[in-house]
């Protein structure tokens, strides 16, 4: 009995002394969760055996628990390392032709593959529920899909609207001639207009076109100046634009009307298939103060083509594709999982889980979301393993494993001396 009870002893120490090791060797893997060697003691099973001098029959392996505890996150800078802060684990496909077949990490070391797909150096792909539309505010569907990077180009958008303010010198003097009559204005004549500025817009084929607005202080009415528009250097109108401006300085009329807006005169582009350009200029904010005429502001819809810049990943999850036109597009919202009882998740190995009966189906969420944590982009989590007090339990294993092997000593000889009676 005695041998069988120090022999339990060994390999108890013998794997806790595993287990230690396992941790110290993955001390610098990305998302390892340390495991903790877990012990039972051992009584006869029968009634009879049972007493209260039984001294017992050993010990026996309960468990290799695993301690899911947060480790620390580290800076990367890489837009695609993503480290879990909080409960969840990342949601990865098997491979990528078998997304159903599902595992789960918190090694967020990801990358494009030569298909776009982000994937781990397993080239397992991460999972996330793609968007609806072009926008977060058009919602996630709930199934789930390999992320894909978009690296076509992004679509130009014709200009509808420019909102432009600007101060128009209240000092001004109105161009006239000889006889003090307003000269005619003439957009290539800079003395025919008191100040102009251009702005860059676009079509619906991306090409970029030039709107102008010329200002001309008028002669006769106090507080009012005359606008003309072109598109490329052609005039839309020979008929100016009243701009009428209170005695705080303050745009209060346009074309006659109480409004800041107005809608430019079609434009069709020579040699072109586009769409003709449809603008409508809004001069909210714009004054007459003294002082330099120039912008105050200036803003337009349109964006030219783009081509993919970079990925930005949000704290929820959200993925955006960022274009060189300034457009932004968003691809999906990591999925995460968390379960009911961790500590059933069955580990195969490269920082993955699978589900069990025992831990629960997964529940798929969002990150922000009650009971998952927070992804940061461009951090790793790193392994949770404490080396100083994995080395401690270095010693106590060893000292466990040479007091059983003593005991074994002892009660060999304790046989030999029985045997040896004479």
């Amino acid at each position: 009995m005695s041998f069988s009870i120090a022999l339990s002893g060994l390999t108890a120490a013998q794997n806790l002394l595993s287990v230690t090791g396992n941790n110290i060797a993955n001390a610098n893997s990305t998302g390892f969760k340390e495991s903790r060697s877990e012990f039972a003691d051992m009584y006869a099973s029968t009634f009879a055996n049972i007493t209260a001098t039984t001294p017992g029959m050993g010990v026996r392996i309960a468990n290799d628990a695993q301690q899911f505890r947060q480790g620390t996150l580290d800076s990367t800078g890489n837009t695609l390392d993503l480290g879990i802060n909080g409960e969840g684990f990342f949601v990865l496909g098997q491979s990528l032709d078998n997304t159903q077949a599902q595992l789960y990490s918190r090694n967020g070391t990801f990358h494009a593959n030569q298909d776009g797909y982000v994937v781990n150096n397993d080239n397992q792909p991460l999972l996330l529920h793609t968007a609806n539309g072009d926008t977060a505010a058009a919602g996630f569907s709930s199934s789930l899909q390999a992320l894909r990077l978009d690296t076509t180009q992004s679509a130009p958008q014709a200009t509808t609207t420019v909102n432009e303010s600007v101060n128009l010198n209240s000092n001004s003097k109105t161009p006239v001639d000889a006889n003090g009559a307003t000269l005619a204005f003439n957009a290539n004549d800079a003395t025919t207009y008191n100040w102009s500025n251009a702005i860059t817009t676009y079509d619906s084929l991306g090409d970029s076109h030039l709107v102008t607005n010329y200002f001309v202080k008028d002669l006769n009415t106090a507080g009012q100046w005359n606008m003309y528009s072109a598109i490329d250097g052609t005039v839309l109108s020979t008929t100016s634009t009243p701009l009428a401006f209170d005695s705080n300085g303050n745009l209060t009329n346009v074309n006659g009307a109480a409004s800041t807006t107005l809608a430019l005169p079609e434009y069709t582009i020579p040699d072109s298939n586009a769409a003709a350009l449809n603008i409508t200029l809004d001069l909210a904010k714009s004054t007459q103060l003294s002082g330099s005429s120039r912008v105050l502001g200036v803003t337009q819809d349109g964006l030219p083509v783009g081509n993919l810049s970079g990925v930005s990943i949000d704290k929820t999850g959200i993925v955006s594709a960022n274009y060189s036109n300034g457009a932004t597009k968003t691809l999906g919202q990591v999925a995460l999982a968390r379960f009911q009882n961790v500590q059933g998740l069955q580990k195969i190995g490269d920082t993955e889980w699978t589900q069990t009966i025992n831990s629960g189906p997964a529940i798929i969420g969002e990150a922000g979301t009650s009971g998952f944590g927070a992804i940061n982009s461009g951090s790793l989590e790193q392994s949770n393993v404490d080396i100083a007090q994995q080395l401690i339990k270095l010693i106590v294993a060893q000292q466990s494993y040479q007091a059983n092997a003593q005991s074994i000593t002892t009660e060999n000889q304790a046989i030999d001396s029985v045997l040896n009676i004479r």
